[in-house]
Protein backbone atom coordinates (compact mmCIF):
# COMPACT_ATOMS: atom_id res chain seq x y z
CA UNK A 1 0.00 0.00 0.00
CA UNK A 2 2.90 2.36 0.59
CA UNK A 3 3.56 2.30 -3.16
CA UNK A 4 0.30 4.19 -3.63
CA UNK A 5 2.03 7.51 -2.95
CA UNK A 6 4.44 6.99 -5.86
CA UNK A 7 1.59 5.84 -8.05
CA UNK A 8 -0.53 8.86 -7.21
CA UNK A 9 2.22 11.35 -8.03
CA UNK A 10 1.90 10.44 -11.70
CA UNK A 11 -1.52 12.12 -11.75
CA UNK A 12 0.21 15.50 -11.44
CA UNK A 13 1.13 15.26 -15.13
CA UNK A 14 -2.52 15.83 -16.04
CA UNK A 15 -2.13 19.48 -15.09
CA UNK A 16 -0.39 19.98 -18.42
CA UNK A 17 -3.11 18.24 -20.43
CA UNK A 18 -4.60 21.40 -21.83
CA UNK A 19 -1.28 22.17 -23.51
CA UNK A 20 -1.84 19.17 -25.78
CA UNK A 21 -5.29 20.15 -26.96
CA UNK A 22 -4.08 21.29 -30.35
CA UNK A 23 -2.20 18.04 -30.94
CA UNK A 24 -5.38 16.10 -31.63
CA UNK A 25 -6.65 18.33 -34.40
CA UNK A 26 -5.92 18.00 -38.10
CA UNK A 27 -5.51 21.16 -40.18
CA UNK A 28 -7.81 21.60 -43.17
CA UNK A 29 -5.96 22.12 -46.45
CA UNK A 30 -7.07 24.82 -48.90
CA UNK A 31 -8.04 23.77 -52.41
CA UNK A 32 -5.07 25.52 -54.07
CA UNK A 33 -2.27 24.14 -51.89
CA UNK A 34 0.46 21.91 -53.31
CA UNK A 35 0.11 18.17 -52.98
CA UNK A 36 2.08 16.98 -49.93
CA UNK A 37 5.29 15.10 -50.70
CA UNK A 38 4.49 12.65 -47.91
CA UNK A 39 1.10 10.98 -48.53
CA UNK A 40 -1.54 12.13 -46.04
CA UNK A 41 -3.66 9.26 -44.63
CA UNK A 42 -7.31 9.51 -45.54
CA UNK A 43 -8.22 8.49 -41.98
CA UNK A 44 -7.61 11.67 -39.98
CA UNK A 45 -7.38 9.71 -36.75
CA UNK A 46 -4.06 8.32 -37.96
CA UNK A 47 -2.68 11.86 -37.70
CA UNK A 48 -3.85 12.47 -34.14
CA UNK A 49 -1.88 11.73 -31.00
CA UNK A 50 -4.92 10.07 -29.42
CA UNK A 51 -4.57 7.09 -31.72
CA UNK A 52 -0.92 6.53 -30.79
CA UNK A 53 -1.76 4.08 -28.01
CA UNK A 54 -3.98 1.07 -28.24
CA UNK A 55 -6.85 0.96 -25.76
CA UNK A 56 -8.56 -2.42 -26.24
CA UNK A 57 -10.27 -2.19 -22.84
CA UNK A 58 -11.62 1.31 -23.45
CA UNK A 59 -15.18 0.43 -22.44
CA UNK A 60 -14.07 -0.89 -19.06
CA UNK A 61 -11.53 1.90 -18.62
CA UNK A 62 -14.05 4.67 -19.26
CA UNK A 63 -16.51 3.18 -16.79
CA UNK A 64 -13.77 2.83 -14.21
CA UNK A 65 -12.67 6.42 -14.85
CA UNK A 66 -16.23 7.59 -14.14
CA UNK A 67 -16.39 5.40 -11.02
CA UNK A 68 -13.11 6.85 -9.78
CA UNK A 69 -14.38 10.39 -10.37
CA UNK A 70 -17.51 9.77 -8.30
CA UNK A 71 -15.62 7.92 -5.56
CA UNK A 72 -13.16 10.79 -5.43
CA UNK A 73 -15.91 13.40 -5.24
CA UNK A 74 -18.16 11.75 -2.67
CA UNK A 75 -15.72 9.67 -0.56
CA UNK A 76 -12.04 10.47 -0.91
CA UNK A 77 -12.09 14.26 -1.10
CA UNK A 78 -14.47 14.66 1.88
CA UNK A 79 -12.13 12.43 3.91
CA UNK A 80 -9.15 14.49 2.74
CA UNK A 81 -10.91 17.73 3.68
CA UNK A 82 -11.59 16.38 7.16
CA UNK A 83 -8.01 15.18 7.48
CA UNK A 84 -6.61 18.58 6.52
CA UNK A 85 -9.04 20.37 8.82
CA UNK A 86 -8.05 18.47 11.97
CA UNK A 87 -4.36 17.87 11.22
CA UNK A 88 -1.85 20.67 11.89
CA UNK A 89 0.35 21.56 8.92
CA UNK A 90 3.51 20.50 10.75
CA UNK A 91 1.99 17.05 11.38
CA UNK A 92 0.91 16.73 7.73
CA UNK A 93 4.43 17.56 6.59
CA UNK A 94 5.96 15.10 9.04
CA UNK A 95 3.67 12.29 7.90
CA UNK A 96 4.39 13.01 4.23
CA UNK A 97 8.12 12.92 4.94
CA UNK A 98 7.74 9.66 6.87
CA UNK A 99 5.88 7.89 4.06
CA UNK A 100 8.27 9.24 1.43
CA UNK A 101 11.17 7.91 3.48
CA UNK A 102 9.65 4.42 3.60
CA UNK A 103 9.14 4.56 -0.18
CA UNK A 104 12.90 5.01 -0.58
CA UNK A 105 13.30 1.27 0.14
CA UNK A 106 11.32 0.29 -2.94
CA UNK A 107 13.19 2.86 -5.02
CA UNK A 108 16.51 1.46 -3.80
CA UNK A 109 15.57 -2.13 -4.69
CA UNK A 110 14.37 -1.21 -8.17
CA UNK A 111 17.41 0.97 -8.82
CA UNK A 112 19.68 -1.99 -8.09
CA UNK A 113 17.59 -4.26 -10.33
CA UNK A 114 18.06 -1.73 -13.15
CA UNK A 115 21.82 -1.36 -12.48
CA UNK A 116 21.30 2.32 -11.65
CA UNK A 117 23.88 2.23 -8.91
CA UNK A 118 24.31 6.00 -8.66
CA UNK A 119 20.56 6.34 -8.08
CA UNK A 120 20.66 3.47 -5.58
CA UNK A 121 23.54 5.12 -3.72
CA UNK A 122 21.80 8.47 -3.52
CA UNK A 123 18.55 6.81 -2.42
CA UNK A 124 20.36 4.85 0.28
CA UNK A 125 22.00 8.07 1.45
CA UNK A 126 18.62 9.79 1.68
CA UNK A 127 17.12 6.91 3.63
CA UNK A 128 20.05 6.72 6.06
CA UNK A 129 20.17 10.47 6.72
CA UNK A 130 16.42 10.91 7.08
CA UNK A 131 16.04 7.78 9.22
CA UNK A 132 18.70 8.96 11.67
CA UNK A 133 19.10 12.73 11.76
CA UNK A 134 15.59 13.16 10.38
CA UNK A 135 14.01 11.14 13.20
CA UNK A 136 12.77 8.07 11.27
CA UNK A 137 11.91 10.26 8.30
CA UNK A 138 9.68 12.82 9.97
CA UNK A 139 12.14 15.49 8.83
CA UNK A 140 13.55 15.70 5.31
CA UNK A 141 17.16 16.48 6.08
CA UNK A 142 18.55 14.86 2.92
CA UNK A 143 17.11 17.27 0.35
CA UNK A 144 18.84 20.39 1.76
CA UNK A 145 22.06 18.35 1.76
CA UNK A 146 21.75 17.86 -2.00
CA UNK A 147 20.47 14.27 -1.98
CA UNK A 148 17.68 14.42 -4.58
CA UNK A 149 14.61 12.22 -4.20
CA UNK A 150 14.38 9.56 -6.92
CA UNK A 151 11.43 7.53 -8.18
CA UNK A 152 11.91 3.97 -9.37
CA UNK A 153 9.26 1.25 -9.27
CA UNK A 154 8.95 -2.34 -10.46
CA UNK A 155 6.96 -1.28 -13.50
CA UNK A 156 10.01 0.69 -14.61
CA UNK A 157 12.21 -2.28 -13.79
CA UNK A 158 10.12 -4.53 -16.04
CA UNK A 159 10.34 -1.90 -18.78
CA UNK A 160 14.11 -1.74 -18.33
CA UNK A 161 14.31 -5.49 -19.00
CA UNK A 162 12.25 -5.18 -22.17
CA UNK A 163 8.73 -5.94 -20.94
CA UNK A 164 6.22 -3.95 -22.97
CA UNK A 165 3.67 -1.74 -21.26
CA UNK A 166 0.74 -3.76 -22.56
CA UNK A 167 -2.82 -2.41 -22.77
CA UNK A 168 -3.77 0.79 -21.01
CA UNK A 169 -5.65 0.08 -17.78
CA UNK A 170 -7.55 2.31 -15.36
CA UNK A 171 -7.35 0.82 -11.87
CA UNK A 172 -10.05 1.29 -9.22
CA UNK A 173 -9.23 4.40 -7.15
CA UNK A 174 -5.59 4.39 -8.31
CA UNK A 175 -6.33 5.59 -11.84
CA UNK A 176 -4.09 5.38 -14.95
CA UNK A 177 -1.90 2.32 -15.31
CA UNK A 178 -1.07 -0.46 -17.75
CA UNK A 179 -0.94 -4.23 -17.57
CA UNK A 180 2.82 -4.07 -16.87
CA UNK A 181 2.58 -1.27 -14.32
CA UNK A 182 -0.29 -2.94 -12.47
CA UNK A 183 1.87 -6.04 -12.12
CA UNK A 184 4.74 -3.88 -10.91
CA UNK A 185 2.47 -2.20 -8.38
CA UNK A 186 1.60 -5.58 -6.89
CA UNK A 187 5.32 -6.38 -6.49
CA UNK A 188 6.06 -3.00 -4.89
CA UNK A 189 3.13 -3.43 -2.49
CA UNK A 190 4.48 -6.85 -1.49
CA UNK A 191 7.94 -5.36 -0.88
CA UNK A 192 6.43 -2.60 1.25
CA UNK A 193 4.53 -5.23 3.24
CA UNK A 194 7.78 -7.00 4.04
CA UNK A 195 9.20 -3.74 5.36
CA UNK A 196 6.23 -3.29 7.69
CA UNK A 197 6.65 -6.88 8.91
CA UNK A 198 10.23 -6.09 9.87
CA UNK A 199 8.94 -3.36 12.16
CA UNK A 200 6.84 -5.95 13.99
CA UNK A 201 3.58 -4.09 13.48
CA UNK A 202 0.24 -5.78 14.03
CA UNK A 203 -2.25 -6.21 11.19
CA UNK A 204 -4.42 -3.42 12.63
CA UNK A 205 -1.46 -1.05 12.86
CA UNK A 206 -0.40 -1.84 9.29
CA UNK A 207 -3.93 -1.20 8.05
CA UNK A 208 -4.14 2.12 9.90
CA UNK A 209 -0.74 3.19 8.57
CA UNK A 210 -1.72 2.29 5.00
CA UNK A 211 -4.98 4.21 5.28
CA UNK A 212 -3.22 7.31 6.60
CA UNK A 213 -0.65 6.99 3.81
CA UNK A 214 -3.40 6.84 1.17
CA UNK A 215 -5.20 9.86 2.63
CA UNK A 216 -1.95 11.81 2.84
CA UNK A 217 -1.07 10.95 -0.76
CA UNK A 218 -4.47 12.16 -2.02
CA UNK A 219 -4.19 15.31 0.09
CA UNK A 220 -0.92 16.19 -1.66
CA UNK A 221 -2.32 15.58 -5.12
CA UNK A 222 -3.83 18.68 -6.80
CA UNK A 223 -5.59 16.74 -9.58
CA UNK A 224 -9.39 16.94 -9.70
CA UNK A 225 -11.51 14.88 -12.08
CA UNK A 226 -13.17 16.85 -14.90
CA UNK A 227 -11.57 20.08 -13.69
CA UNK A 228 -10.02 20.61 -17.13
CA UNK A 229 -13.45 21.28 -18.63
CA UNK A 230 -12.45 19.29 -21.70
CA UNK A 231 -14.61 16.60 -23.27
CA UNK A 232 -11.39 14.74 -24.05
CA UNK A 233 -9.99 14.57 -20.50
CA UNK A 234 -9.88 10.76 -20.57
CA UNK A 235 -7.81 10.80 -23.76
CA UNK A 236 -5.47 13.52 -22.47
CA UNK A 237 -4.78 11.67 -19.25
CA UNK A 238 -4.12 8.42 -21.11
CA UNK A 239 -1.70 10.14 -23.47
CA UNK A 240 0.16 11.94 -20.70
CA UNK A 241 0.43 8.84 -18.57
CA UNK A 242 1.78 6.69 -21.39
CA UNK A 243 4.29 9.35 -22.46
CA UNK A 244 5.39 9.96 -18.89
CA UNK A 245 6.02 6.27 -18.29
CA UNK A 246 7.98 5.98 -21.52
CA UNK A 247 10.23 8.78 -20.32
CA UNK A 248 10.66 7.18 -16.90
CA UNK A 249 11.63 3.81 -18.38
CA UNK A 250 14.00 5.36 -20.94
CA UNK A 251 15.96 7.60 -18.56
Amino acid sequence: MLAISNKCRRYIMVLACTLLAACSSVPQLENNVATPIVPVPENNQELGVFSAYNDPWEGFNRRMYYFNAKADEYVLLPIVDGYKAITPDVVETGLSNFFNNLAEISTFINSVLQFKFSVAGETFGRFFVNSTIGMVGLLDVATPLGLVEQNEDFGQTLGFWGVGAGPYLVLPLLGPSSLRDATGLAFDSFADQQVLDIFGMTAEQELYLSLVNSIDARARLPFRYYASGSAFEYEYLKLLYKKYREIQVAR
